[in-house]
């Protein structure tokens, strides 16, 4: 019988303890993070609906979010952050305009089946970079209306300790900070020695395996950043041909535009329809 290659998962089952205890207490930290704000959500809708306890409201949500592809943790965000609707009426945006979904040209051929879903785009959107840019590491954050940081969504290649360190994202200190706050891609060519790193946010980018990165941002029509698309790479970059850039500007662009129409049509959508449900509650 021929023996087991070192160092399989078969002779390693200290290793994989570590990897499941560690992607434990990842998964136990995103919790930890969105359930304040699931919380706060709760007990807004118990207040306004009459509900008998938090359960109910919790009911309401998850069903909002099932119905319209929406995570709890992006719902509760916005339902916290939006004007409750006026008292007694029976549609919480009654003067909204509906506009049709804008077009995705640069994802031709990526749509998922059943349609494009907010997560299904952002997918698509990293996908189609790290195309471009000629990797395999990379993600993607949108803005968060609750902190106004950028929160990580989608991400590939990278380690749980960068997923962790980089949930959220700040004013400064990083590639996408920087791309954010001057609405314009920005290449990092050598991660150990470009000033745009904090000393933390270096030693976190380095040790993920990252040696260059180029981050696109996502822009509604209004030029408003509205999320980040970052390409990791494990070796320094040359600069970007002036075609590559042109492709990633207009990917930043078309994404940016879905995301605001996603947030001024699907959200509101569900707002509209969780606040059905809680009025029947009511009755």
């Amino acid at each position: 019988m021929t023996a087991a290659a070192p160092g399989t998962a078969d002779e390693n089952p200290e290793r994989d303890e570590v990897l499941r205890l560690r992607a434990e207490v990842r998964a136990l930290r995103a919790r930890g993070r969105a359930r304040p704000l699931i919380s706060q959500a709760q007990g807004m809708l118990q207040e306004r609906y009459a509900l008998p306890d938090a359960d109910g409201a919790f009911t309401l949500m998850r069903r909002a979010s099932q119905r319209y592809n929406v995570k709890l943790r992006t719902l509760a965000g916005v339902l916290v952050t939006t004007p409750r609707p006026d008292e007694g009426t029976a549609l919480w945006f009654p003067r909204r305009v509906r506009r049709p979904e804008p077009p995705l040209r640069l994802l031709a051929g990526q749509d998922p089946p059943g349609g494009r879903s907010r997560g299904a785009v952002l997918g698509a959107v990293l996908s189609r970079t790290l195309d471009v840019v000629g990797t395999d590491m990379g993600n993607v954050q949108t803005v968060d209306r609750a902190t106004g940081r950028l929160r990580m969504e989608r991400h590939t290649g990278l380690t749980e300790e960068f997923l962790d360190f980089f949930a959220y994202v700040g004013e400064e200190g990083t590639s996408c900070a920087r791309a954010a706050r001057d609405i314009a891609q920005v290449t990092v060519r050598d991660v150990e020695r470009d000033p745009v790193f904090n000393e933390p946010a270096r030693e976190a980018v380095l040790a993920a395996g990252s040696r260059a990165c180029h981050s696109v941002p996502l822009t509604a029509s209004s030029g408003a950043c509205v999320g980040m698309v970052s390409a990791h790479s494990g070796r320094p970059l040359d600069s970007l041909r002036t075609a590559q850039l042109r492709t990633l500007g207009g990917l930043g662009a078309e994404a940016g535009r879905w995301l605001a129409w996603h947030e001024r049509t699907v959200l509101p959508d569900a707002l509209e329809y969780l606040h059905a449900l809680g009025r029947r509650r009511e009755v």
